[in-house]
Formats: structure tokens, sequence, C-alpha cells
């Protein structure tokens, strides 16, 4: 992971200022590293310090992705910025937040796509989820957008054919 971070991988606390378009998405195998969830996300890297063992990073959903319930070996703190993210009864919209932790949260539901910047700390980034839960899992909410309908309808089909595993 080292190398895909774009501040210092050597726990330097030294003050940073990035643009946003200087680091780059990230998607597939690499985001599968860091996240361990079904296909479809990216991630942006923006700082990792693995003496404080933080990561901050933006997370970027496609439109009617399904995060399934998981848990941790660390905690996260999520704000959102872009798009809607459903979880826990709330359509969650830019400038809500979400703090997770070691104890089973979600599902998450992205009817509409989403984008968040999410800080992590603790003993790792990865997920720890049932894939026959979440090929059960049942749709919610419902999206607002043409994209957001389709990415749902392909959501669904994709949990039904059980096409979800993490790539």
């Amino acid at each position: 992971m080292a190398d895909k971070v774009a501040a210092s991988d050597q726990g330097s606390h030294e003050f940073v200022a990035l643009y946003n378009d200087e680091v780059e998405w990230q998607e597939g195998d690499a985001a599968n590293e860091l996240l361990a969830l079904p296909p479809g996300v990216k991630v942006k890297i923006f700082n990792f310090d693995p003496v404080m063992k933080r990561i901050d990073m933006k997370v970027k959903f496609p439109p009617g992705y399904v995060e399934p319930e998981h848990s941790h070996k660390s905690w996260h703190s999520i704000v959102v910025l872009d798009g809607r993210m459903c979880v826990a009864g709330k359509d969650l919209r830019p400038g809500d937040y979400v703090f997770g932790g070691d104890i089973p949260h979600g599902p998450y539901e992205y009817p509409d796509g989403c984008e968040v910047f999410c800080v992590f700390m603790g003993e790792g980034t990865q997920h720890e989820w049932d894939e026959s839960k979440h090929l059960a899992h049942e749709s919610e909410w419902e999206a607002e957008t043409d994209a957001g309908k389709t990415g749902v309808e392909s959501q669904k089909s994709a949990r039904a054919s059980g096409k979800v595993s993490a790539e």
C-alpha cells in the first residue's frame, strides 16, 4: 500500500497540502486490496501514517452500489462529499457524517452513487463481511436519477446471480 500513497509512508507528521487532482483514483485490485469490498469502488489515498495506523482517503461508490454489513479491525469517520449514502434509516447527503468501528454496521446503500472522505485508524481498512448475507440483501432505497435506477437494477441482478465477490 505504501507505494500508492500520496504523502509520506514513513509516518512523517509534516504539513501536507494537495490539490485533489494531484492524487489519482485507484480501482480494481488496488481498491480491493485496501478495502476488501465487492467490485466497483475507487479510492484516492491522500495520507498514510503507519505509526498512527491512520489512512485518509476518498472512496467513490458507483450508482446502485451496496456496501455489505461489515466490521473492521479499526474505526472510521466518514463525511459525505457528493451523492447519497443511505444507512441506519437515514438518507445522508453532502456534509453528513458516519462513524463505524469493530462492531458490525451497514449495509450502506448508494442508490445514486456517492463520494466520501474517510479516515481509518486501527489495525486495517479491510471490510469483514458475510457474502451470503450480502447476496440476500434487498435494496430499501430508491434511486432519484436515471443512472441510479440503472445502477440499482444492475446491482440487484448481480446479487441475484451471485456475482458480487470481491475482485
